[in-house]
């Protein structure tokens, strides 16, 4: 399930690709699959390691090109173990809202794109995130641990954007359909398991998920834009040889 949208990311068959915060690797092995070469970097080494695997899977099942480079890091986003101007993109899908030093994150993210490389960066959308905390406590940080520690506004998050170098682009929303999912497991408990209606409507889920059926995904384009989980944001780090606003410097 990508939350990004990888032809407004303008990923080009050949790009180095830095996935963020990359969880399972749903981000890494969609750009993969487009001919980019991606480092996969999380704080979490079992499934940095499940990420490799995967990889490896893939390619064994013709899923990707046997010259397909997929690597894994260890690294925190506020100290990212990466030369400067590394990368050609950078996905930072559901990651700043978890992290207490969002400025140094995005600083960091600018400092390892290449000039007139793109950032795509995805987080909770405001209004089904804020319900979500309504609901429940245990949702959300301190109670929620390594859980969100703040909620975005899209103005917030493009001012925030620029302040770090960034030219903000276009930007749009997703998964309208997870928004009532998670308004029901904060309801019932966001660790309580075994709900008969939540777990309806997580197989519900999957099961459009795997078929994508007409009616489903139209109906999510409809409600992306009011109910979207997840807000997602395109920036491009200024291209010097253009003349544009020069690289800003990082501590």
């Amino acid at each position: 399930m990508l939350t990004i949208d990888f032809d407004k990311l303008e990923l080009c068959v050949g790009d180095y690709v830095l996935d963020i915060g990359c969880g399972f690797g749903r981000h890494a092995y969609g750009a993969a699959v487009r001919g980019a070469s991606v480092v996969a970097c999380d704080l979490l080494t079992d499934e940095l390691s499940q990420v490799v695997s995967t990889a490896y899977a893939m390619k064994l099942n013709n899923e990707l090109d046997e010259t397909t480079f997929i690597s894994s890091v260890a690294g925190d986003v506020c100290q990212l173990p990466f030369m400067t101007e590394s990368f050609d993109k950078v996905v930072a899908s559901e990651v700043l809202e978890h992290v207490l030093d969002d400025k140094r994150a995005l600083e960091e993210l600018f400092r390892v794109l290449k000039p007139g490389g793109t950032l795509a960066v995805t987080v909770p959308s405001y209004f089904p995130e804020k319900l979500c905390w309504m609901l429940s406590d245990e949702y959300h940080a301190p109670k929620a641990v390594g859980g969100h520690v703040r909620i975005y506004t899209k103005k917030e998050l493009r001012a925030q954007l620029g302040r770090a170098g960034f030219i903000v682009g276009g930007s749009h929303f997703a998964h309208a359909l997870h928004s009532p999912y998670w308004w029901l497991k904060c309801f019932v408990g966001p660790n309580k398991d075994g709900n008969p209606v939540v777990d309806a409507y997580h197989k519900f889920l999957c099961w459009d998920l795997m078929k994508q059926p007409a009616l489903t995904v139209n109906l999510e384009k409809l409600l992306n834009p009011v109910l979207g989980k997840s807000l997602v944001i395109y920036a491009q780090k200024p291209n010097r040889s253009k003349g544009v606003v020069p690289e800003k410097k990082v501590r």
